[in-house]
Order: C-alpha cells, then sequence, then structure tokens
C-alpha cells in the first residue's frame, strides 16, 4: 500500500490510511480543532491523490476503529456483501469514482456495487469528489422506504413538520403544528423534540398527535424524539408510536455517550417491528451530525466526514425510515461557515444515498456561525437538484426550543416548485381536500392560514 507522493518536488509521506482520510478531506473547522487537517492546500492534494489511488481492499484491511474494540466497525464490516465486494476490491478509490460517473452506471447498477463497500470506503469516494460530482451521482439513486407512507420515490421530497416548544405546552405544539400543515409541511413525519424526557410525557404527546392525525385523517408519521428507552417504555405501555428515533454516532464510544447500546438499538428495532402502530417496513428514524464524536471526545483520531460515513453504516443495519444529518446545528466549531455548510451538506446526502437509505439533511446553522438564510437557501436548491427526498422546516425558520436557524415553513412549496420535485402523493391529495393545494399542486388562498383546524 503506497502511502506517500511526490507534488510540486516535494515529497508527502503518509503514515496510515486514517492520516490520508483525514488530509484528504475538504477544510473542515472540526477536523482543525482536533489536530486532523492538512496542514496546508498542497497537503490536501497529495492526499487526495494517494487515497485516489488506493485499493479498496486496503482501506477495508484498515478499518479506521479496530473491529475487534468497536461494535460499529463490527456492524459495517459484517454487513459487506462478500461477492460484490470480490468484484470489486481491487479498484482503486479513483475507478469507484470514475464508474459512478459515468452515464452507463445508473442508480441500480451503484445500489448493486453499494452492497460490496464499507463506510471507510464511501468516505474516501467523497473526498475525491467534487460538488457537481456529489449531486450527480446521488440524484441516480432512488432508496424507498415506508412506514404509515413511502418515502425515496423519484421526483418525491418529503418534509419534517418541528413544532417543538420550549416548555412542551400543548397549544404551543399545535399551534406551530397547524401552521406546518397549513404551508403543506410534514409528510415526512409530524416530529417533536420534547423537552422532558419521561415516560409520562411522551406517552402524552403521542396520544396527542396521534389521535390529531386520526381525527384529520393526515397520511403521514407521528414520533416524538424522546431517547430511545423512552419510547420503548411508551410502546410498552400502548403508547401510539409510528416510528422509533435515536441519535447514533460514528463509534461505539460516542453511542455510549448518548447512552445507547447495538443492543439496545436491535431490541427496539425487535420491539418497533411488533408494536409500532404505522404496520411499516421501515420504523427507525436516526439523526446525525459531523463533530458529535469530537464534542463527546469519542473520535478516536478519526476525521469527521469518516465518522459521519461509519454512522450511516451502523444505521444501515436497522433499514431506516430515513436519516437526517443536522449539518450546522454543532456550531462554527465543526463546520464554521456557509462553505464548510454547503460541501457538508452535499456530502452528507451522497454518503446516506450510497448507504442505501433515504437521506435527509437539516439545512441549518447557529447564530454564532458566520452563515445566513441566503447561505441555508443556496445548499437548499442544491440538494433538491440533488434530489434529496427528506427536508425539514419551522415556523419562520427558527427552532424556539433548540435555538439554531432552518428553512423556513413558508420556504417550502417555493422549493418544490422551482426544483420540480412533488410532494407525497397521499399527502398532497389530503392538502387537496383540505383545500390548501388547488389540483395543480399550487397554493390556494387558503394555504398558510392555521386557523383551518379550528374551524
Amino acid at each position: 500500500m503506497k502511502l506517500k507522493t511526490v507534488l510540486f518536488g516535494k515529497t508527502y509521506q503518509f503514515k496510515n490510511v486514517n492520516e490520508v482520510q483525514a488530509k484528504a478531506s475538504e477544510q473542515k473547522s472540526g477536523d482543525q480543532l482536533a489536530g486532523l487537517a492538512a496542514r496546508s492546500t498542497e497537503e490536501r492534494a497529495a492526499a487526495k491523490i494517494v487515497l485516489a489511488d488506493m485499493l479498496l481492499s486496503d482501506i477495508r484491511n484498515n478499518p479506521a476503529v479496530p473491529y475487534e474494540l468497536d461494535d460499529v466497525t463490527r456492524v459495517i464490516q459484517d454487513q459487506v456483501n462478500e461477492a460484490v465486494y470480490r468484484e470489486i476490491k481491487n479498484w482503486t478509490v479513483g475507478d469507484l469514482r470514475d464508474f459512478m460517473m459515468l452515464y452507463s452506471s445508473t442508480g441500480p447498477i451503484i445500489q448493486r456495487i453499494a452492497t460490496g463497500l464499507t463506510s471507510e470506503m464511501i468516505a474516501a469516494v467523497t473526498k475525491i469528489m467534487s460538488n457537481m460530482d456529489l449531486i450527480y451521482v446521488a440524484k441516480k439513486i432512488d432508496n424507498v422506504a415506508t412506514c404509515v407512507t413511502t418515502i425515496g420515490q423519484r421526483g418525491i421530497a418529503a418534509n419534517r413538520a418541528l413544532p417543538n416548544h420550549q416548555t412542551d405546552d400543548i397549544d404551543g405544539i399545535f399551534a406551530e403544528l397547524y401552521e406546518a400543515l397549513a404551508y403543506g409541511v410534514g409528510d415526512a413525519m409530524l416530529g417533536l423534540n420534547p423537552v422532558q424526557d419521561t415516560v409520562e410525557s411522551t406517552s402524552f404527546l403521542l396520544h396527542k398527535l396521534y389521535d390529531f392525525r386520526m381525527k384529520w385523517e393526515i397520511p403521514t408519521q407521528n414520533c416524538v424524539l424522546s431517547h430511545i428507552t423512552t419510547q420503548m417504555a411508551a410502546l410498552r405501555k400502548g403508547a401510539p408510536l409510528d416510528m422509533i428515533f435515536q441519535s447514533i454516532a460514528g463509534t461505539q464510544k460516542a453511542n455510549e455517550s448518548f447512552g445507547v447500546t447495538t443492543a439496545m438499538l436491535d431490541d427496539a428495532y425487535d420491539l418497533g417491528k411488533r408494536e409500532c402502530v404505522s404496520g411499516g417496513k421501515n420504523i427507525m428514524y436516526f439523526e446525525t451530525g459531523e463533530g458529535s464524536e469530537l464534542s463527546a471526545d469519542a473520535h478516536l483520531g478519526v476525521d469527521m466526514l469518516t465518522l459521519e460515513a461509519r454512522t450511516y453504516g451502523y444505521a444501515r443495519r436497522y433499514d431506516p425510515f430515513y436519516v437526517m444529518s443536522v449539518v450546522g446545528f454543532i456550531g462554527p466549531e465543526y463546520i464554521y461557515d456557509s462553505v464548510q455548510q454547503l460541501r457538508a451538506g452535499l456530502e452528507e446526502h451522497f454518503m446516506g444515498t450510497l448507504s442505501l437509505f433515504p437521506m435527509g439533511v437539516d439545512v441549518c446553522y447557529t447564530n454564532h456561525m458566520p452563515a445566513s438564510q441566503n447561505d441555508s437557501e443556496n445548499l437548499a436548491l442544491l440538494l433538491a437538484h440533488a434530489g434529496m427526498p427528506a427536508f425539514v422546516t419551522a415556523p419562520m425558520g427558527d427552532d424556539i426550543m433548540l435555538n439554531y436557524q432552518l428553512l423556513g415553513n413558508h420556504d417550502w412549496q417555493t422549493l418544490l416548485e422551482l426544483s420540480g420535485l412533488k410532494r407525497v402523493p397521499e399527502f398532497e391529495k389530503w392538502l387537496q381536500k383540505m383545500e390548501i393545494l388547488d389540483e395543480y399542486g399550487m397554493f390556494t388562498a387558503k394555504a398558510g392560514d392555521a386557523s383551518i383546524f379550528l374551524k
């Protein structure tokens, strides 16, 4: 395995695969904070050259964290399709990139090859691709999943309603929910982040959301994003849960800092398949974000993008309804500005798509980050043109409970019209029945009027 190259008369020697991966990454403040980033543009270019010439077998044989020390590594390695891997193990990372870019490499062909990839291979090819490459390949692939409704079909984009409230006040929650639905938002899910992580509060909120969904016959799915153990306890007590949520990360140590183990997720997955009221095939929902391992002091010397790819490989074990990366949520310590935000969002969508489930990105930033709503709109438009199947919006683009900025409910129709994407068909028909949309999928005079749910 070659770990050096000569560039402009200077020899660049790297210690191991992890160092090549880290220094080939596009610039991100989190990798700089961890002391893993390339020290110059030239060193980054040299690392990309070395990475592009590396065999896929070299990457598989040198996982980011050793197999015997980390259950995330074990999950990723053990789910590889060995027959497909044997076909491609002598490809270089550059060969993989070139193969995916071929006009003849259609979505199903790429999906088959993806079954033979580890997450570290996916991270590696991501690092040698341009923004347009990431969009071009991701758009070829349709990963379809079903809970109550189905997402991931070509030309369809769903959106999560985010009716968070600082005190879990039920009237405040429903005021936000009414507005979201009135703007045509909610076909990905009605998903609430609760303040109180108790079985009683979670059960109460689940019953309220479910009763509301049944009363108005809304074709979507509900989720209250408590800790997974809280949701499991609520589910065992009969709470009407459509799917199960958990935040996850790319190392065992980071997951343990979240209070999560593989055995726990396995138990939740088995319970959900038996008890979730949706009756769907895909009943798991995960959220992720670059930098979570670093903030938990659990990155183990691995760069953020590789860890994020490993998170997606871990999620794949549970055949999720979809996975959502909260791209700028942690702050400028990890994703510094709009340039890094845009690149990270495109990378994450690509890597999740190549991990074979519907992948979403919460296009967001914090107020102490040098970014603006215009920057988020730029990324959202690019992700829409990449065919991303899942977005999230909030009233006025402001999550008043978690205190970060994202797309607004009122932005959603504009994004759909500009990109040519459509809502989930059953949800669009429901909006037409509610006279929020007309027969052509355009807003009526009632759109945005939350009071229609009070009549």
